[in-house]
């Protein structure tokens, strides 16, 4: 029996155009789909600090209560934004391929976007954003410079940029990318590891909602779905959220998977990186174990894990 598939997502313009991918890709395989606008904690706050909030599940849990009281058949969310532990009776029902994962430095000006390129090494300049690991990072590579908050949907904060006197501010490559707002002077930040699963998008249903689940099964990507799982376990096993300056990126090149991870004081200070490669018939668990290698490592000390490359930054 067809019906149609109700599509919970926030109401801002690139969770719509995640939900509308979705919506697409769901009449390709033949199935009727409709978009449910519904508005999340994290979208009505839009000036306390993220890591103030309790920030894990902010963007989730709305969606998450109209899927469990049956308002909507399924719910589109960035990745990144999901919580390790999903709500009971919600499971993945597909991931869609990764688009970028890296994050980008958005210039107030070209005189500004030149001020980061060209920087003194004793600079002192003033940035913005509202992710801990991203202001860990930076502060860790530039210790001198000034972090300022930067909350809102992904409009609200390029006008913000574009009306303060700070030099810019960092953004996702991909979300600016997918609504076509990523600006020609965006500098890619190489250096800076993104978020477990950034990049990826996760399309969740109840677990007991066969016909959802056969409908996303289509276009379900299972490399993304691999290297996203084994960082989410680094995050998971670390005990980490979006409260936490912790990275993990996962790639697969030529049979092998890569993993890179590291975990950051909030101030920036201390740093320590972790990196594997591996098999990937043998990736089983290897976010886990990246983890565990991390946590039995005391600075300047491998733990006697020869195969795991560990290293200790303060």
């Amino acid at each position: 029996m067809s019906k149609v598939i109700r599509i919970g997502t926030r109401e801002s313009q690139l969770a719509v155009w995640q939900a509308t991918t979705v919506k697409e890709l769901l009449h390709a395989n033949g199935y009727d789909a409709e978009l449910v606008y519904i508005k999340s904690e994290g979208d009505t706050d839009q000036q306390t600090p993220l890591y103030e909030i309790g920030v894990q599940g902010i963007f989730t849990k709305a969606l998450d209560i109209a899927l469990l009281n049956g308002d909507i058949d399924i719910a589109v969310h960035s990745m990144k934004d999901v919580p390790t532990m999903m709500a009971k009776g919600i499971v993945q029902a597909a991931v869609l391929p990764r688009a970028s994962h890296k994050d980008i430095f958005v210039p107030k000006s070209d005189a500004a976007a030149r001020n980061i390129q060209e920087r003194d090494s004793n600079a002192s300049l003033v940035i913005a954003t509202s992710s801990i690991r991203r202001k860990a990072q930076w502060l860790n590579r530039y210790p001198n410079d000034t972090i300022e908050n930067l909350r809102g949907n992904v409009n609200t904060r390029l006008q913000k940029v574009s009306d303060s006197n700070w030099q810019g501010a960092i953004f996702a490559a991909a979300g600016l990318e997918r609504i076509g707002l990523r600006p020609e002077n965006a500098i890619e930040l190489d250096w800076m590891l993104p978020a477990p699963a950034q990049g990826a998008i996760i399309v969740v249903c109840g677990e007991n909602d066969q016909y959802s689940l056969a409908a996303c099964a289509n276009f379900h990507d299972e490399h993304t779905a691999i290297c996203t799982h084994i960082e989410r376990d680094f995050l998971r096993a670390l005990l980490g959220g979006c409260a936490t300056p912790i990275s993990a990126y996962a790639r697969i090149e030529e049979g092998q998977i890569i993993f890179e991870g590291n975990i950051l004081s909030t101030d920036g200070k201390q740093k320590k990186e972790i990196s594997k490669q591996i098999a990937i018939d043998d990736a089983a668990g290897l976010g886990y174990a990246a983890a565990r290698n991390y946590c039995k490592t005391g600075a300047g000390n491998t733990g006697g894990h020869t195969q795991w490359k560990i290293r200790h930054i303060y």
